[in-house]
């Protein structure tokens, strides 16, 4: 199966961005995953003429904007589980803009993950925090499926906080949310924490499965820790998955262009 490879912004940290796309291009990235805080500290500051802007900066590269990751990630005063009504209304309309500017942008997915914006607060139960981000992400199905956009719910292993650990859980809250513009994000480093084997995580899951982020528990790079991507890959091309494989990578310490081109190199290698 003919795998479309993807890289997150971020990983380029401080290049020019004409300069980051062309690099993702040459070494053979054909999609482009942009984290929010990399373009404003709030993105309603980040008007029409900059977002257009910087669209045709990343599709005259050849390069196509997946979407955006890292949604609420370095902002202040938003939750997806708190109790308070007015921080989940705030939230709520924050996600408004963050789907608008996926569409604006030329996205089509938005990964949720921003563990320290949705952990449970104290004394809160599993439940009322799968009810409270139940009924946040509802608030903007509608717009969802007006810019054709999904929301991916992403799993996070227990180091990373205490909300949605699994990939069943992620399947309870989308089944709560009961949208089809609501779907499933699979991570390696992520799913390595879960009781099953990846490849079980993978089939059990690929129904609702409409993202993938490849890297590895080192927080490097696909292929750059201990993870034997081959299966992963055979089973991504067994369950009939033809969606991006997004490189995101948290330890930025080697550089980017070894982070950058290793992992492609890698990810070609385990197709092979």
């Amino acid at each position: 199966m003919t795998r479309r490879y993807a890289i997150c912004n971020e990983t380029f940290q401080d290049w020019p961005l004409e300069r980051a796309v062309q690099y993702a291009k040459e070494a053979g990235y054909t999609g482009w995953e942009v984290a929010p805080f990399m373009l404003a500290d709030d993105i309603r500051s980040f008007g029409k003429d900059q977002r257009d802007a910087y669209r045709d900066t990343v599709t005259s590269a050849g390069l196509e904007i997946v979407g955006l990751h890292w949604l609420l990630a370095k902002t202040e005063g938003y939750h997806l589980t708190t109790p308070d009504a007015e921080t989940r209304k705030r939230t709520a309309a924050y996600m408004r803009d963050l789907v608008q500017l996926c569409g604006d942008l030329g996205g089509r997915l938005m990964v949720l993950g921003s563990p320290q914006q949705r952990n449970l607060t104290e004394g809160q139960t599993m439940q009322q925090a799968m009810e409270n981000a139940a009924e946040v992400i509802s608030g903007c199905v509608d717009l969802l499926k007006e810019l054709d956009v999904k929301i991916a719910l992403e799993p996070l292993g227990p180091q990373e906080g205490n909300f949605l650990n699994t990939a069943a859980e992620a399947r309870e809250l989308q089944a709560m949310i009961g949208s089809p513009q609501v779907g499933l994000h699979l991570d390696v480093k992520a799913m390595s924490t879960e009781p099953d084997p990846i490849t079980k995580v993978i089939e059990d899951n690929a129904d609702w499965m409409i993202h993938f982020h490849a890297n590895d528990p080192n927080l490097l790079g696909p292929g750059m820790g201990e993870i034997d991507f081959r299966p992963l890959f055979a089973t991504l091309d067994k369950v009939g998955y033809d969606g991006w494989v997004s490189v995101e990578v948290f330890d930025y310490s080697p550089g980017v262009e070894r982070l950058v081109d290793e992992s492609m190199q890698n990810m070609v290698a385990a197709q092979a």
